[in-house]
């Protein structure tokens, strides 16, 4: 549908383009689907008994689980790859495309023949790959574009993206959206491939205004930029993806900004997850992250399944209603929203959208939530106590046993490079008074030199930075 016209429709037209959509989809490419076809089989259901998204209640959820290889099923994720052949198409494709598929096979080859993969990202699990097919690449591309209409990024914009390169979702939605749009860039391969000092003297020699990256990292780049005195007055959009942004983050960068020469800069944020296939952004007023009502339905559910009213805090279920590949349906993401809304944004835009305060369910899964001396830890409450305190360049921090032995207690040691007017003392006392409130376990505070600590982080030689290292040795 005409991107134009989709964002500006009423809420109620909306709801009827996607039971059309699902609809469709559900008649047309589930048949070709291994996993969803027995699915249904199993459930005493037909394609044709899912006529609207209330009828999405029928079908059980579908979970990481069921997606991600495993030792004993290391190709489990192809039960989730479209794959027709001629019997299903005989009996499921509609006519035209039958046709279509007689008398050109590249159709079918464009449609359906994989031809890129993407990985997760999380820590703890097997990645998990995920298919796309020409199409899809095209439909990557369209919903670059539309990201940066979001963004109201103009045709003269020059974008610098400095997402690590990777087999992964963030680099790659960058790459698609700036071809889509046909704008100068610098896909840079992050710190890790050009390296912080080039990238830098690139965003000032290239005068660019749009920088694109991992929240920590490009927090990093700004800052030091700001240290060698660059020029960054044309930079005056920096969008973050990847991973959760932190609390205080924007305004730290804008800070920098500002002091580099930027008059009005602008941060931020996108929303993903691998299985979805493409990236979400807020719009200038940030509202919350804009959906694409035509490609996928989203559905927002209490911890009993039950979904919930609009506004309301819930899990985000994600459901694809125009993507081959690797497709999913009732997809329990386990991310938290605080809500999905479908009144008109200040922007103008009618899309729904989903609540820009979203807690990650791979922060917790990876390592957030742990036991130290006995009490369970939620180490989320890091990022808002050293993101916010102004006296900190960078911060990590580090759960061990004491002098490394596995019987031994446990250790919680925060590891600070403080700016170099700080008050140490002072910030030690601070910081270790509002860590032992939060998490009812007494820190120690070890200085750092700020080149050791970025060290330590990986800037510049990992995905993503360490920020919370778990160095327990496991009896």
């Amino acid at each position: 549908m005409n991107w134009h016209k989709l964002q500006h429709l009423k809420p109620s037209k909306i709801r009827l383009l996607q039971d059309k959509l699902l609809r469709n989809f559900i008649r047309t490419q589930i048949p070709y689907h291994p996993f969803y076809h027995n699915l249904f089989k199993k459930n005493n259901l037909s394609f044709s008994d899912i006529k609207t998204t209330d009828d999405l209640r029928k079908l059980p959820f579908t979970t990481k689980e069921d997606v991600a290889p495993t030792a004993k099923e290391p190709k489990k994720f192809l039960d989730f790859v479209l794959q027709p052949n001629k019997q299903l198409i005989k009996q499921y494709a509609p006519l035209n495309k039958k046709i279509k598929i007689i008398f050109n096979k590249n159709h079918l080859y464009y449609e359906y023949k994989p031809v890129h993969i993407h990985f997760t990202t999380g820590r703890t699990a097997d990645a998990t790959p995920i298919l796309y097919t020409a199409y899809d690449l095209q439909k990557l591309e369209e919903s670059g574009k539309r990201m940066f209409d979001v963004l109201n990024v103009s045709n003269d914009a020059i974008v610098i993206n400095a997402f690590p390169y990777a087999p992964h979702l963030a680099f790659w939605q960058t790459f698609y959206a700036i071809k889509g749009i046909n704008l100068l860039s610098l896909h840079t391969g992050g710190g890790k491939i050009l390296g912080t000092d080039k990238i830098i003297k690139a965003i000032e020699s290239m005068k660019a205004t749009a920088l694109v990256g991992m929240p920590g990292y490009l927090y990093h780049l700004i800052r030091t930029a700001k240290e060698q005195k660059r020029n960054f007055s044309n930079l005056n959009l920096v969008v973050f993806g990847g991973e959760r942004v932190p609390i205080g983050l924007r305004d730290k960068i804008k800070e920098f900004l500002k002091s580099m020469g930027s008059k009005n800069p602008r941060i931020l944020s996108t929303y993903a997850f691998t299985e979805g296939k493409c990236a979400w952004v807020e719009c200038k007023k940030e509202s919350g992250y804009h959906l694409y009502p035509d490609f996928e339905f989203i559905e927002i559910v209490d911890k009993n399944g039950e979904r919930v009213n609009e506004g309301e805090k819930g899990e985000i279920v994600y459901t694809s209603l125009d993507w081959r590949g690797s497709i999913i349906l009732r997809y329990k993401t386990g991310d938290i929203t605080k809500g999905l809304h479908y009144e008109k944004c200040a922007c103008g835009r009618t899309l729904p959208r989903i609540d820009g305060n979203i807690e990650r369910s791979s922060e917790y899964k990876e390592f957030r939530l742990t036991k130290i001396k006995g009490s369970f830890v939620n180490l989320n409450a890091f990022f808002p106590i050293m993101m916010a305190n102004k006296d900190i360049e960078e911060w990590q921090v580090e759960i061990r046993k004491k002098n490394n032995d596995p019987y031994e207690i446990d250790e919680l040691i925060v590891y600070v490079a403080p700016k170099k007017k700080a008050n140490f003392e002072k910030l030690k006392s601070d910081l270790k008074n509002k860590i032992t409130a939060e998490t009812e376990v007494t820190p120690a505070i070890v200085k750092v030199e700020l080149k050791e600590l970025l060290k330590r982080l990986g800037m510049e030689t990992e995905l993503k930075e360490k920020r919370i290292v778990d160095n327990r040795k496991k009896i």
